[in-house]
């Protein structure tokens, strides 16, 4: 997501570089093409065009600074203006004490609201809540047995009532079975349709009105872009809304929904849906968002990606992987391990992108999944003894593993070489501290450092000689003397 975007912001911005001054002619050129961005990206006409006004009014007659480029003094106002038009945002939630808390999901149907209740419900039970989960949509088939299966999925109970029933009562019966059986927070899954004007609005109104949610949030695809946002601008003028869950950030939308909600329907973003998984729901961060969107990443959800993989890791392993990095005896076992630990983490693509710098040295055609997953098959081609010592993998291995892989012989040394450099540069990152690291990565990720096939770790130039078998033999042997 936002690549699009993030493509056609840098091209418009790079028009100001090297300027001595800002002009009111330079700046409105590079607007126009600001705006044509973010046309591109299904931003709504009026709040593009807003947007525009805004960040030429700011930018015409600023002294630039002698430190700073043009472009730099323009990108912070466009940041900052990014981040106005999709916040502030607040993803606390005000927790009755005397009843359970009620909180209602609504939208239009086949949005992912059903599976957004599970997540939602998923993030509330691991912040300490007692849940409850409520199948109150009769209309689709099949709803009320798919709550059932996420609420068994994460443990999490499930209040449903056979037809033929009222929606309505069934709502009204669920809290009093929380309050009965001590759960501190209810989520309504209600029905929805598949256009704004089939929706039962009356119904909703009702559910409303009898159970007097603390939350009502409005689930939408991010994907259906300015429809998400007119669907958002009508549910709220029926219910009053609180917020919008936005799905399916992950995947191919462009952006406009992200950005024109606030503004359209005068409702904040409070969550949104990164992955199929139960554990893809995330708290909405304009500044985050208005980073990835200008290419800088979103360290922030990264360094929390990261601690909350840290938490399923034992001390033991943790200090074990550690003492391995700075003594530089990581293995390909280990390396393995690091994979399904970054799995855990969310698509490679999104953490790549929440890396400053890093999203740009993805090439549009690559898919990083693929390519670490034929990595991942190099790695289970290999024996337990060449996995722990890589040094004694010679031609006739290569051409084993490669078969076993579906690879050819030079991606496995061109592999092998990189790891080698790899783990050297693991073995410093061990000793940086956290900022360190970062800044690190991000340098090597805008030289392309972590892309299969990558050579910027090889520093040896072309000695234009091909060693001969016995040479390379010799070479295998002092290497593991070294060792």
């Amino acid at each position: 997501m936002f690549e699009g975007i993030q493509r056609n912001l840098s091209e418009a911005l790079k028009k100001l570089r090297g300027r001595g001054r800002i002009t009111e002619a330079n700046v409105r050129d590079a607007m126009q093409e600001v705006r044509r961005a973010l046309l591109d990206a299904d931003v709504n006409y009026t709040v593009a065009n807003d947007f525009v006004k805004r960040v030429t009014e700011r930018s015409i007659g600023q002294q630039v600074l002698r430190t700073l480029d043009p472009s730099e003094q323009i990108f912070k106002i466009v940041y900052d203006e990014l981040v106005a038009l999709m916040g502030p945002v607040d993803t606390g939630f005000p927790f009755a004490k005397d009843r359970p808390t009620v909180i209602m999901l609504c939208g239009l149907q086949g949005q992912g609201k059903t599976t957004t209740a599970g997540k939602l419900a998923l993030t509330l039970r691991e912040r300490g809540r007692k849940p409850m989960l409520v199948a109150a949509d009769l209309q689709r088939p099949a709803a009320v047995d798919q709550l059932k299966v996420l609420g068994e999925q994460i443990g999490v109970p499930v209040y449903s009532e056979s037809p033929p029933v009222n929606p309505v009562d069934v709502c009204r019966r669920a809290l009093d079975h929380a309050k009965k059986n001590l759960l501190d927070t209810v989520i309504l899954d209600t029905a929805g349709r598949l256009h704004v004007d089939e929706m039962p609005m009356d119904e909703l109104r009702q559910i409303d009105r009898h159970c007097r949610p603390d939350q009502v949030f409005f689930v939408c695809d991010a994907m259906t872009g300015q429809d998400a946002v007119n669907s958002a601008k009508a549910f709220n003028e029926a219910l009053d809304l609180n917020g919008v869950i936005l799905t399916k950030m992950d995947g191919d939308a462009r952006g406009g929904a992200a950005l024109s909600i606030k503004s359209v329907a005068q409702v904040p973003i409070k969550f949104i849906g990164v992955g199929e998984k139960l554990d893809r729901l995330e708290e909405f961060r304009p500044e985050g968002m208005a980073q990835r969107i200008l290419g800088q990443g979103d360290i922030l959800s990264l360094v929390e990606k990261v601690a909350s993989v840290q938490q399923q890791i034992s001390e033991e392993e943790r200090l074990e992987q550690q003492r391995k990095l700075e003594k530089g005896d990581f293995t390909l076992d280990d390396f393995r391990k690091q994979f399904e630990q970054m799995k855990k983490m969310g698509p490679i693509k999104d953490l790549l992108g929440s890396m400053p710098g890093m999203s740009e040295m993805i090439p549009e055609d690559e898919d990083p999944e693929k390519s670490f997953a034929r990595i991942q098959g190099m790695i289970d081609s290999m024996t337990k003894e060449e996995r722990r010592n890589p040094d004694v993998i010679d031609i006739n291995r290569r051409r084993r593993i490669a078969a076993g892989s579906g690879t050819e012989p030079p991606e496995i040394k061109q592999f092998l070489a990189q790891f080698t450099q790899m783990r050297e540069v693991m073995r410093k990152m061990a000793q940086m501290s956290i900022w360190e690291r970062v800044k690190m990565v991000t340098g090597m990720g805008q030289k392309g450092a972590f892309m299969p096939g990558a050579k910027v770790f090889n520093k040896k130039g072309d000695t234009g000689h091909r060693k001969s078998p016995k040479e390379r033999a010799k070479e295998r042997k002092n290497k593991r003397k070294r060792r």
